[in-house]
């Protein structure tokens, strides 16, 4: 879908008003400003979840109508996926320019940095896509060479399409991932939609010192019940976000958000095998959502569920 947030928007502050459609009725995009018509238009609301006060903000909706238009503008960068079904014509114009005019189809992706106005026009729509919002201040590997890019249109990048679609299908579950985990995916997003414009050579980077690796194991551990994002884990050894992901990854052979699920584990196996604790106060104690979140997480990095692990772990076992 080329609108990238067209649609119904319960959440205040995040929309703008709307001009009027006459008999028509209008739908709204989650962010920016702009004019949007459409005809026997219907929207349902299924994911949606912001991170560090909405400078990332995904969105997931079914989108249906006879006819739509739009002009809009966004203070956002904007990343689209479609995820099932599609158009009978979709034509995407900047600046008096075309840029698409064709169909949309599954794993169609557009980009539309902050700032930029397009304009679109959509026939016989039926389809599921998922947004990505990224406010262009945001420090983070990768986005700020957003800035720099055109309008991009029915593009395909099978990575983007599986970070965006695992995303959707955690928020599903009813689990809303860390924040750690939430920008290290923004940030590889962002570097691969880059690459879509024009590939850039890749760069090696070093190591952390021991000592700094030191300084950050001892803040993940000291808050391991909390929400730690990249900034902060950066912050710890004075280095600027980007820097810091790409030594951590390079020093430890994990990204940092997966370091912090996996230490959490490790912790949550000690519990398991050492404490009569129930399985929920242990996923309350080591920072998951929810028990339920916590159970998915053990069993996909450890094959079984924690019952099931302090069940093994016993000695009677």
């Amino acid at each position: 879908m080329r609108s990238g947030g067209a649609a119904h928007n319960a959440q205040a502050g995040l929309g703008s008003a709307i001009e009027p459609a006459g008999a028509a009725m209008s739908f709204r995009p989650l962010l920016g400003d702009g004019r949007v018509r459409s005809k026997e238009e219907k929207s349902e609301p299924q994911q949606t979840a912001s991170w560090v006060s909405s400078s990332i903000v995904f969105d997931n909706r079914r989108w249906a109508c006879r006819e739509a238009e739009l002009r809009w503008t966004a203070p956002h960068h904007l990343i689209v996926l479609t995820e099932e079904g599609g158009t009978s014509h979709t034509s995407i114009r900047h600046e008096a320019r075309s840029l698409y005019d064709g169909m949309d189809r599954p794993g169609a992706l557009t980009f539309v940095p902050a700032g930029a106005e397009r304009q679109g026009f959509y026939r016989d729509v039926d389809l599921s896509y998922s947004a990505l919002w990224i406010d262009p201040d945001i420090r983070l590997p990768g986005c700020g060479r957003l800035r720099e890019l055109p309008i991009l249109v029915n593009k395909k990048d099978v990575v983007i399409a599986t970070l965006l679609s695992s995303l959707r299908d955690e928020i599903a579950l009813g689990h809303k991932p860390d924040t750690a985990y939430v920008e290290h995916l923004v940030a590889l997003v962002s570097l691969r939609v880059a690459n879509l414009n024009r590939e850039q050579p890749s760069i090696r980077h070093g190591c952390l010192s021991r000592r700094a690796l030191g300084r950050v194991r001892d803040y993940i551990d000291a808050h391991m019940n909390a929400d730690i994002s990249l900034s902060e884990l950066a912050a710890v050894v004075d280095m600027a976000v980007d820097s810091f992901a790409r030594r951590f990854k390079a020093t430890t052979g994990l990204a940092p958000y997966a370091y912090v699920i996996e230490g959490r584990v490790r912790r949550a196996e000690v519990l398991l095998r050492e404490t009569g604790l129930s399985i929920g106060s242990i996923a309350f104690r080591l920072g998951f959502s929810s028990q339920s979140h916590f159970t998915t997480t053990f069993r996909r990095l450890r094959g079984m569920t924690p019952r099931a692990y302090r069940v093994n772990s016993s000695p009677e076992s």
